[in-house]
């Protein structure tokens, strides 16, 4: 039986292996394992793709958040408001640092920060940190004024999300990492663009502001032995940013793929059981990172599909104020139903690439199949 990952690496390897083998090799001939020039080239192609005045590399994404939390002065008794819904990494820098992450509940239909939820919990909040879920971006419009209201700064996770993009309310357009003061980005191996290891990002619009995570992500340094702060060792390898030179010169093609497949799969899905399909949204352009159904078999479909050899997954199945990492808070279920319903029916659909017509109508064909079995 043939398989289809939820994530194909070895497709993606493949179609990039010239470039990246000779980009790596040169790297390792010259031995430019630290702070090598292929940092300062990616850096600049990044923040020309965002269109942002800085990119800076760093060791992952939670390096990312930690260095952008530090760099806008979190610390111990500070508040940061953080979606129920999203991977640990969005909340675990926030307790490195001393502070304490505040959960809101999610929009319904997206999964994303509800900007009606965020009215509620964002007093005396230091930092408001929306994540851009699945690929696609929050309501900035509407939460960066709610922040501004209460006095909180705004701080994008763009994990999921490089390239998505966001329109206005007077209809400019901005790419993520480029609307708050700053964004912060993954290149962990499986997204959009993906290092090879752990990688991350951080784009910005304000020098001071680079120029303080510069200095903190290697070790507070202006020079080789002065060190005018306290750092942290975060800094991007070599290596990775010279795979991700290479990988980023056709992610707006791979982007707009992924589009298409999204598109194939909501037209092949649209009322098939009880399915509920990601939503359009005109003003928060998506890069699917993830396609993700909801219902209220999802177990038993992604058994299913399991069988048939197709490899979907669950994006996240425990909500963070259910995690017994922040059992310390004193949340109960209930507290955020909405993130607790999504987390309970969203599955994951393979999407990637180099997914071919072929494998998407077998993926389309055994969801279709399961309802038509199950009566569903």
């Amino acid at each position: 039986m043939s398989r289809i990952p939820l994530v194909d690496l070895k497709a993606s390897y493949a179609r990039h292996r010239a470039g990246i083998d000779a980009a790596m090799q040169d790297v390792i001939d010259n031995t430019r394992f630290i702070n090598g020039k292929e940092i300062a080239e990616f850096e600049a192609a990044y923040a020309e793709f965002c269109g942002t005045a800085h990119a800076i590399g760093v060791g992952s994404g939670t390096a990312a958040l930690h260095l952008a939390l530090a760099a806008l002065g979190v610390g111990p008794g500070d508040k940061v408001v953080v979606p129920a819904h999203t991977f640990i990494a969005t909340a675990e820098p926030i307790d490195w640092l001393g502070a304490q992450p505040r959960f809101v509940d999610v929009d319904p239909e997206t999964g994303a920060m509800d900007p009606a939820a965020l009215k509620l919990v964002v007093d005396g909040a230091k930092v408001v940190l929306p994540v851009h879920i699945h690929g696609r971006p929050v309501d900035m419009d509407a939460i960066t004024a709610i922040a501004t209201d209460a006095g909180a700064q705004v701080l994008e996770d763009a994990a999921q999300s490089q390239g998505a993009e966001i329109v206005r309310a007077d209809g400019t357009v901005v790419r993520a990492g480029g609307y708050a003061v700053a964004g912060c980005f993954s290149f962990f191996p499986g997204k959009n663009l993906g290092a090879f290891g752990d990688a991350g990002g951080i784009t910005t619009n304000d020098d001071e502001f680079a120029g303080r995570v510069r200095r903190l992500r290697d070790h507070g340094r202006t020079t080789k032995y002065e060190h005018l702060e306290v750092g942290y060792a975060h800094r991007l390898d070599t290596l990775q940013a010279a795979v991700l030179g290479v990988k980023l010169r056709t992610l707006d093609a791979d982007n707009q793929r992924r589009r298409e497949l999204a598109e194939a799969y909501t037209q092949r899905l649209q009322g098939v059981g009880d399915l509920r399909l990601p939503p359009q949204t005109p003003a928060q352009i998506s890069v699917v990172h993830h396609y993700v159904l909801r219902t209220a078999h999802r177990d038993a479909l992604l058994a299913h599909l399991g069988a048939r050899g197709i490899g979907a997954g669950i994006h996240y199945p425990v909500p963070l104020h259910l995690q017994p990492a922040y059992a310390y808070l004193g949340h109960r279920p209930g507290d955020f139903p909405v993130a607790e319903e999504y987390a309970n029916a969203c599955l994951s659909l393979p999407i990637y690439p180099e997914l071919t017509e072929e494998s998407l109508d077998v993926v389309v064909s055994a969801v279709r199949d399961y309802f038509e079995s199950a009566g569903a």
